[in-house]
């Protein structure tokens, strides 16, 4: 059947994510431990909440008994980029796709599953999206689950060295398409661009690193729409033209 083949192709997709999150999620571990956490709240933490950023802020506020409201703030203003990936990603969704699907799929959108889940050609398959996800999930949560349990036995360096895990997985993610497409590639360097100016511009280094990861991604977003629109489906002519036309640049070159 065909879901079959999604939800195989999902995992299939998925596995390099699991073993990224395996080894970033146990840095997490360690920090969780440092604060007091038990394994089981650990554990807890990771399944409920999919997001490195998220989970180590949250950690902090735990650690330095920050109150429930300040803790709640947090992980709103850090995650409400994920609002923006999942409405993107509905967009591809097929339209009689049902509410529980969509909630479901939103339940385990991180930067890498939206990674993986944008680079798909055509419609995508909420069982596609079931697949990667039920895959990588289960990788943050053991890897935070060892990291607590017996993290402590590592030497500092090779902790170090799992910090930028995560950034290498997610180069590996959006380098392919990029290089498939120049107009994606210019985006992906343009965003760099912009993300480093934001950091350091009088008023946009005052917000926290999620809020400003939104507005890029509305700016960036729009100017991509309005510059290089997309079909609403494939094949139709409307849109396609400036897409086609840059890929077959980057093909070119």
């Amino acid at each position: 059947m065909d879901w079959q083949a999604d939800w195989r192709r999902g995992m299939r997709d998925g596995m390099p994510i699991c073993l990224g999150y395996v080894a970033v999620s146990f840095t997490f571990g360690l920090a969780a431990r440092k604060a007091g956490l038990t394994p089981f709240e650990a554990l807890a933490m990771s399944v409920t909440n999919l997001t490195s950023a998220g989970q180590f802020a949250g950690l902090g506020i735990i650690a330095a008994g920050g109150p429930y409201l300040e803790l709640a703030a947090a992980q709103l203003i850090i995650n409400l980029r994920y609002c923006l990936m999942s409405c993107a990603l509905a967009q591809k969704l097929p339209p009689d796709t049902r509410l529980v699907h969509r909630f479901l799929i939103a339940y385990g959108v991180t930067d890498e599953i939206f990674g993986v889940g944008a680079a798909c050609e055509g419609r995508l398959s909420p069982w596609y999206m079931y697949g990667a996800i039920g895959v990588a999930m289960p990788g943050w949560a053991l890897g935070t689950l060892i990291g607590v349990v017996c993290g402590s036995v590592l030497p500092a360096r090779m902790l170090s060295a799992l910090g930028v895990a995560l950034y290498g997985m997610f180069l590996a993610i959006i380098l392919p398409p990029a290089r498939k497409n120049r107009v994606l590639a210019g985006l992906v360097a343009c965003s760099m661009l912009a993300s480093l100016a934001a950091s350091r511009a009088p008023l946009l280094s005052q917000l926290s690193g999620g809020g400003r990861i939104i507005l890029l991604t509305l700016a960036l977003g729009a100017l991509a729409a309005w510059r290089f629109p997309l079909p609403d489906e494939p094949g139709l002519p409307d849109g396609g033209a400036a897409v086609s036309g840059a890929e077959e640049d980057g093909h070119a070159s």
